[in-house]
């Protein structure tokens, strides 16, 4: 199936809102698993940017699991931002999160600062996805970990219809919607691989961990 690119950007007030109240646990919740597994023998401290952010859950959860870190999250949508703002606010967090609207690629962004670089969910929202790959390079220390999770293109309209009513069919339309389209509008493990080695980014690997995400990690040479 060919790709099918959707709006950049969640802007829409509407539609943050519907993103914030979904049911993310599981898929959110196996982004910080696979963090943990990825690099078991080591302390995960020091300076951390989550790259499209969002309404800012997976930065909240990666500070609580990595209690020496202190995370950056940057993102183009303010209306995401506007609800992480809240939500790092209720957990307690505004000391060690901050969040910054940020449209990539920026010159402004830190360079090689970074010893983590973590992305979810954004790299299928990129009309060009090097925009991705070079801003990690831009930002990430000599050595950094990098870990990336998004959504994996499936081969038919038909299975991304069917995904949608196997995990998305309890939530509102707006959401079904974007998660349709989103999965319409993501890589293939082969398009990532290609979009690494164009990026000369050797020290990432690129795999499949269900039936609709793949996962980018590894460490900036």
């Amino acid at each position: 199936m060919i790709r099918i690119p959707e709006p950049e950007l969640m802007d829409d007030e509407a539609q943050a809102l519907a993103y914030v109240n979904a049911d993310f646990e599981v898929p959110h919740s196996h982004f910080i698993e696979l963090s943990q597994s990825q690099w078991p023998a080591e302390n995960i401290a020091g300076e951390v940017i989550d790259l499209g952010c969002g309404p800012a859950d997976i930065s909240i959860r990666f500070a609580k699991a990595f209690p020496d870190t202190s995370v950056l999250g940057v993102d183009g949508a303010q209306a995401m931002l506007s609800h992480g703002v809240t939500r790092i606010q209720n957990e307690g967090l505004q000391e060690r999160i901050t969040l910054e609207h940020c449209l990539l690629p920026n010159a402004d962004l830190p360079s090689q600062y970074f010893q983590t670089v973590i992305s979810n969910s954004l790299l299928h929202h990129l009309h060009e996805p090097q925009v991705l790959w070079q801003s990690i390079k831009q930002c990430a220390a000599p050595g950094a970990r990098v870990f990336v999770m998004d959504l994996m293109r499936p081969d038919s309209e038909a299975i991304a219809t069917q995904m949608m009513r196997d995990y998305v069919l309890d939530e509102p339309e707006i959401l079904q919607h974007d998660f349709y389209h989103s999965l319409l509008a993501a890589f293939t493990i082969d398009e990532v691989r290609a979009q690494l080695r164009q990026a000369e980014l050797q020290g990432l690997d690129v795999k499949a961990i269900s039936d609709r995400h793949l996962l980018v990690a590894g460490r900036i040479n």
